[in-house]
């Protein structure tokens, strides 16, 4: 096979453009030269299409992370340097794009501000994929011209200093916010059209970089104090002109379904949460031109989330696992860690005992789940179990179509709204940035800027993300300290809660540098009871899996004691688990871009 270097791809990617004037022919012209181009807004248009098109970072689920678990990922000892790679090339083949828009879109026989608007989309997308490269390699190429010629100097450039990068980034953003129409002016006549970048998304992805590379710097000490400060304030500058773009969260339906009902309310007009978002759905009308994704048949049958996961929700008193009282423990079923005991109903008589976060419920599927049902609607999307009913959902004794973690209900789309009958065709589209992420980095950046927040602060943030699902503690500073709570950590507890499965939790491990404690522990999924609708675990060797009340199985190995649980089936052994601190913090650069840099390209440290 041809191996495609990033400097090639970014030779190629100049030569070739999609001609169409809008999102609804999303298939690429290869036949075009610029004699010809770059003469109209639809030309304009059409180039920028191309971005969209290449657009699929949000497809799938991110298992690098300690929330998910599919059964490979970089923590499991396997890492090695890559000849090639697309997480490397892909981004440079994809800035190419944007800098060709960039270079050949002032040709356009438009007025200004139509260009501008044009060569916006495109810097938006050359901030996003270098930003992308950044959070993964560190220090990388900045590439900000087309190439002509193979003989170009400059396609063999060294690694550009991170800082140098991101700062390039906020440029591009800044001009991108500058030009790019407000949200509500979007055009919701066309599927895709709606879903077209906005000054929202240019400010929001700001708040994410800024908040992203001020911790990065802080916890590894990667620059001085008053730069990673003014990159935290960039983000807390960056939110405050997005407060003024009107989005606030979702609460359609009220707190019982608003939460699972933001991910499938696709309308500009209703969910004002979305700020960017992958366009999917029907091209043209029903039944033809379909564009879908698979996210949900990975929640059916290869994601598993893990316990750890579910053990981070906070219980109905506001406090966590390890400090509540709240907790029952041995849980007596699967469905008493959400709160409920196995029939789904909580016993009379039991006050808040065993109750939970209601996002908890509204996030994953349990033992006769009212919404397992293949009728069960949220918002206006069918998202029950597609081919089975009311009761049927058992993690283990079908653990060939089921994982043995808990499967995630958020972000299932199960009978879509087209009425498909397949889950492998999704067609919801994808949230890359929304509102909620924005409270949440708002708060955390406060927080490590100033160390500390007010409790106004975190009423605009935190509790307003609680009050959203009907979860009335508060946190406040005088809850914090009468609790022997660290406010930081709940900060990010609520970070990583609200975001759950949204590919935010590994990026969060790296940046605050505990992925070295978080990741070289044991995987483990789901509580297994056998009397759970008389569920079997398929192979007696799986018993082996399943821990003690001491967080041991049964060859003696501890597999699970912060917060242990007999009967928890572990996905992966603690002792295949790695993260070496002084490599893993940093991608390792595909070996043949390295050889191929005539040595300007030097490979991450211990690579």
């Amino acid at each position: 096979m041809k191996k495609i270097l990033f400097y090639t791809a970014i030779l190629l990617a100049s030569a070739t453009f999609s001609s169409c004037d809008s999102l609804l022919d999303v298939t690429p012209k290869s036949d075009l030269t610029d004699d010809g181009f770059w003469k109209s807004e639809a030309d304009l248009k059409g180039a920028c299409n191309r971005l969209y098109d290449q657009f699929d970072e949000v497809g799938g689920h991110d298992t690098r992370g300690d929330d998910q678990c599919m059964g490979s990922d970089v923590s499991t000892g396997a890492w090695t340097v890559p000849a090639e790679s697309d997480d490397w090339s892909k981004p440079y083949r994809q800035i190419a794009t944007a800098n060709n828009i960039i270079d050949k879109g002032s040709k356009a026989s438009v007025d200004q501000t139509t260009r501008d608007k044009y060569l916006a989309e495109a810097y938006f997308f050359r901030a996003y994929y270098y930003f992308q490269l950044v959070s993964k390699y560190g220090d990388v190429p900045l590439i900000l011209k087309t190439f002509k010629s193979t003989q170009d100097p400059d396609i063999q450039a060294e690694r550009t200093p991170r800082e140098a990068v991101i700062q390039q980034c906020y440029k591009d953003l800044d001009f991108a916010a500058a030009h790019l129409p407000k949200v509500s002016a979007l055009s919701t006549t066309s599927e895709f059209d709606r879903r077209r970048v906005s000054r929202s998304s240019a400010l929001g992805l700001e708040v994410r970089i800024g908040l992203h590379e001020g911790t990065m710097q802080k916890y590894h000490k990667l620059g001085s104090d008053s730069q990673w400060k003014a990159h935290l304030q960039k983000s807390i500058d960056a939110y405050t002109l997005l407060k003024a773009e009107g989005h606030a969260l979702y609460t359609v339906g009220g707190p019982a379904v608003s939460y699972q009902a933001l991910f499938f309310d696709e309308s500009n007009l209703t969910n004002k949460e979305i700020i960017f978002a992958k366009a999917y759905g029907p091209n043209g009308g029903k039944g033809t031109g379909y564009t879908n994704h698979t996210y949900t048949l990975q929640c059916e049958g290869s994601n598993a989330v893990t316990r750890k996961m579910i053990d981070m929700y906070l219980y109905a008193d506001g406090l966590p696992i390890d400090k509540t009282t709240l907790r029952i423990t041995p849980e007596p079923s699967f469905n008493t860690a959400f709160g409920y005991m196995k029939d789904g109903v909580t016993p009379a008589g039991t006050g808040n005992i065993g109750k939970r976060d209601p996002r908890l419920i509204m996030s994953f599927w349990r033992i006769g789940d009212p919404q397992d049902n293949a009728n069960a609607t949220v918002g206006d999307a069918k998202i029950g179990w597609i081919t089975v009913g009311k009761g049927a959902f058992a993690p283990f004794g079908t653990m060939s179509t089921h994982p043995a973690g808990y499967v995630q209900k958020k972000m299932f789309g199960g009978n879509d709204r087209y009425g498909n009958a397949s889950q492998a065709s999704d067609y919801t589209d994808r949230i890359v940035i929304r509102w909620g992420e924005m409270l949440i980095a708002y708060a955390e950046a406060l927080y490590e800027l100033n160390g500390s927040i007010t409790d106004a602060q975190l009423d605009e943030t935190v509790n307003a993300l609680r009050a959203r699902v009907g979860f009335t503690v508060k946190l406040t500073n005088a809850f914090v300290t009468a609790n022997g709570l660290n406010l930081l950590n709940e900060i990010r507890r609520e970070r990583t809660v609200e975001l759950m499965c949204e590919n935010l939790r590994y990026s969060d491990l790296i940046r605050w540098k505990i992925a070295e404690t978080e990741l070289p522990q044991a995987m483990v999924g789901a509580k297994y009871v056998a009397a759970d609708n008389g569920i079997t675990v398929e192979d007696p060797a799986r018993t082996a899996r399943l821990t003690d009340a001491t967080g041991k199985t049964p060859n003696g190995s501890v597999e699970y004691s912060t917060n242990p649980e007999p009967g928890l089936y572990v996905l992966q052994s603690k002792t295949m688990r790695k993260f070496d601190a002084t490599k893993d913090y940093f991608y390792p650069i595909p070996s043949f871009d390295v050889a191929q840099s005539g040595g300007k390209i030097i490979q991450n440290p211990n690579w």
